[in-house]
């Protein structure tokens, strides 16, 4: 059995008229995480659209576990295993904590359930104290932990995270690489897209750069650390 557990080939996207993706291609080994890289609109919301299903590509293949789910439904790829975090959140803000997570909860695609209300509440200690109030008047920080909690409540084995520590508090963001941290331990399969490098040291071991629509980098975490001429050529503001 092949131990990819998300491959992307000569992938294409367009908004409108407008091509957004360029003949995208990187895969992911299981139990590990990739940190997708890049400027401000290089294309990595794009790309994680993409593989969730919410941006249809246009051509290419987005295979989860030797299956191409490039153009399904995004209910049909969460099904096959797939668990996103876009960057915008989107919460149910009438709602509380609580019934965000109740929303979401659903076995595994092999029928496990490894991630329970019970055991958001223990890994999540500040969504616990917040499980009564309405999602709305939660914090930025607190709404991204809530749609990480939430995300996870469908018990995915590849977790696409979307800028997860984007225009966040520093206590915040040293939470979510804590849960980054965790996360890896249990098996999971992460792909995490961020314009800060930095934030990825010690949680990603492998790296991908996109520079305007285009693949133009890809190598080890500590390989681009130990290149700051590419870090600076595609990273820098």
């Amino acid at each position: 059995m092949s131990d990819i557990a998300l491959k992307l080939s000569g992938l294409d996207v367009f908004y409108g008229a407008s091509k957004i993706l360029f003949s995208i291609d990187f895969e992911v080994k299981k139990g590990r995480t990739l940190a997708l890289l890049g400027r401000n609109g290089a294309g990595k919301s794009t790309t994680m659209k993409a593989i969730s299903g919410v941006a249809p590509p246009r051509s290419g293949r987005v295979e989860v576990h030797g299956v191409d789910v490039a153009g399904r439904p995004p209910y049909a790829i969460a099904r096959h295993g797939v668990g996103y975090v876009p960057e915008d959140r989107q919460v149910f803000p009438a709602h509380t904590v609580e019934e965000n997570l109740e929303i979401a909860a659903k076995t595994a695609e092999d029928g496990s359930c490894a991630w329970t209300m019970a055991r958001v509440w223990e890994v999540f200690p500040i969504l616990a104290r917040l499980r009564t109030r309405r999602a709305g008047l939660l914090s930025g920080g607190e709404q991204q932990l809530l749609t990480m909690a939430r995300t996870l409540m469908g018990n995915p084995d590849i977790l696409l995270l979307d800028e997860p520590s984007e225009g966040l508090a520093p206590i915040i963001v040293q939470e979510i690489g804590r849960l980054i941290r965790e996360l890896r331990q249990t098996g999971v399969t992460i792909v995490l897209a961020e314009q800060n490098m930095h934030f990825c040291l010690g949680l990603a071991e492998d790296a991908v750069i996109i520079d305007k629509g285009h693949i133009v980098y890809a190598d080890t975490i500590e390989a681009l650390r130990a290149d700051p001429a590419v870090a600076s050529r595609y990273l820098a503001i």
